[in-house]
């Protein structure tokens, strides 16, 4: 019997590499996916340019009362959402292990 993922938030971390600001959680009900997703928020620009098959934007849902929480932008996503979007993130750091 498989656990569902959990739909608590996760608390923000660093990237062990980089530094950068980071929140690793599972994302979805059904087929969830571990997502781990820079904390800066992007323009709609940057949310276009940076966008791939293979680099998702999320929706990253704050609040005063509640953990963060990473959300899928569906189709029906309102385009007036008040909360800010991240993408996953990418090391830009240069691996340190010989092997």
């Amino acid at each position: 019997m498989t656990r569902r993922a959990s739909r608590k938030g996760s608390s923000p971390a660093r990237c062990p590499s980089c530094s950068a600001p980071t929140l690793t959680q599972w994302v979805g009900d059904t087929a969830a996916i571990k997502v781990t997703a820079d904390l800066t928020p992007l323009t709609p620009a940057e949310q276009a340019a940076l966008r791939t098959p293979n680099r998702l934007i999320w929706c990253l849902v704050t609040g005063d009362h509640r953990p963060h929480r990473l959300r899928w932008i569906h189709a029906w996503h309102p385009t007036t959402c008040p909360h800010p979007h991240v993408t996953d993130h990418q090391c830009t750091a240069q691996p340190t292990t010989l092997f």
